[in-house]
C-alpha cells in the first residue's frame, strides 16, 4: 500500500500540492487527471523524491519514504520508476544502451560506468525492446526514433528496473493518435501482467476513464475526485476542468484487443 498522508509542496508563497491524501493499494491502474498546474506533476515528483515534500509523509507498506537518504533512497528511485513527457533518453546513445540505464541500480558502479553489461542484463534490456516490437532499432542512435518509439523505449528502460511502481508523467502528451494508443497499451499491459501499480497523469478523460481502474481529480493542488471512471460524469469534468472540459473529453480509444502475451517474466 502505497500512502500520501497530507502532503503539501510550497513554492514561496503558493501550494503547487496542497494536503494531499491517497491510498494506493499495490496493482492498482491510477489516472491523475486535472487542468495544467493542478499539481499531478509535482504529485507524482514527490513520490519519487524528485521534489521534496514541504509537509506530510509519503508512506510504503508502513515505511516513511519521505526519511530516505543515500542507498535507501536510490533503492526507492530504482522500485519507482518514472516515464516522463520528453521521454528522457540521451540522444547520442543507441537504443539498447538507453534501456540499460535502468539496470545501473542492478550492477557495480564501475562496470555500469565501464559499459561492461554482463549476458543476463543484456538478455533483459533485450527482451524488453522485444516486448514492445523495438528490438530490431537496438543499434540505432535514440534520436533517430519517432516520438511513439522514444517513449516505448523510455517505458522499456523503466521495465528493465524491475519496478513496483511507474510513475507517467503525461506519457502521450506529445503523440499522435496511433502512437497514443500503442504506449497506453504498453502500460495496460505492464499494469495487467506483471502486477505493476500505474500511476500516468494524463490530459485526456475519454483515455483516462477507458485505461485506468481509478481516477484522481485534482484542482489547485488539491486532490477534488477520487473513484472509479464511471463516476466521471459530464458534471464532476466541468468542475475540473470549467471551460476547458469540451477539449479534453475526445473520442474513446479503446485498448489493443488483439496484442500478443507477454512472457512470464521480463529476463530471457
Amino acid at each position: 500500500m502505497l500512502v500520501i498522508d497530507k502532503v503539501t509542496k510550497r513554492y514561496g508563497g503558493k501550494a503547487a500540492v496542497d494536503n494531499a491524501s491517497l491510498e494506493i493499494p499495490h496493482g492498482q491502474f491510477v489516472g491523475v487527471i486535472g487542468r495544467s498546474g493542478a499539481g499531478k506533476s509535482t504529485l507524482l515528483r514527490m513520490i519519487n523524491r524528485l521534489q521534496e515534500p514541504s509537509e506530510g509523509r509519503i508512506l510504503h507498506d508502513g515505511r516513511d519514504i519521505t526519511a530516505l537518504s543515500g542507498q535507501a533512497l536510490r533503492d526507492w528511485r530504482q522500485s519507482c520508476a518514472m516515464i516522463f513527457q520528453q521521454f528522457n533518453l540521451v540522444d547520442r546513445l543507441d537504443v539498447l544502451t538507453n534501456v540499460l540505464v535502468g539496470r545501473l541500480n542492478h550492477v557495480p558502479a564501475l562496470r555500469a560506468l565501464a559499459r561492461m553489461w554482463s549476458q543476463d542484463d543484456l538478455a533483459i534490456a533485450m527482451s524488453a525492446l522485444d516486448q514492445f516490437d523495438i528490438a530490431p532499432l537496438a543499434s540505432q542512435r535514440a534520436d533517430s526514433l519517432s516520438g511513439g518509439q522514444q517513449q516505448r523505449v523510455a517505458i522499456a528502460r523503466a521495465l528493465v528496473q524491475e519496478p513496483q511502481f511507474l510513475l507517467a508523467d503525461e506519457p502521450i502528451a506529445s503523440l499522435d493518435p496511433r502512437n497514443t494508443r500503442i504506449v497506453m497499451d504498453a502500460l495496460l499491459r505492464i499494469n495487467r501482467h506483471y502486477g505493476i501499480t500505474v500511476l500516468c497523469n494524463l490530459h485526456s478523460l475519454d483515455l483516462a476513464r477507458t485505461y485506468c481502474d481509478r481516477l484522481v481529480g485534482m484542482a489547485q493542488g488539491r486532490i477534488v475526485f477520487d473513484d472509479v471512471p464511471q463516476a466521471l460524469t459530464q458534471h464532476v469534468a466541468r468542475e475540473l476542468y470549467g471551460l476547458e472540459a469540451d477539449d479534453v473529453m475526445d473520442s474513446p480509444v479503446t485498448p489493443e484487443g488483439s496484442a500478443a502475451e507477454l512472457p512470464d517474466a521480463v529476463t530471457a
